[in-house]
């Protein structure tokens, strides 16, 4: 694969993301996973007709399967949306 011409914007993102790409990695994880495609166009439609984020689904998802757990694993705590 061609990279696009060098532009100055180009060039300053490049270096950018040279001087940043362990810090970037550190703080945040990318998870490959795939579902049906017509389940994830049901919830792309859904998030966007309500202005709700993929994090914000995943995070409020997360904190409703703390507290369904058998366990109740962390049932005071409750990760925030930003």
């Amino acid at each position: 694969m061609q990279k696009k011409e060098n532009t100055p914007k180009r060039l300053a993102a490049r270096r950018y993301e040279e001087k940043h790409k362990t810090e970037r990695k550190e703080k945040h994880k990318v998870w490959a996973t795939s579902i049906q495609v017509e389940t994830a166009e049901e919830i792309d439609s859904f998030l966007k007709e309500n202005h709700f984020t993929k994090v914000e689904l995943i995070i409020e998802g997360f904190n409703a399967l703390k507290k369904r757990s058998p366990n109740n694993h962390g049932a005071n705590t409750r990760i925030k949306r930003r």
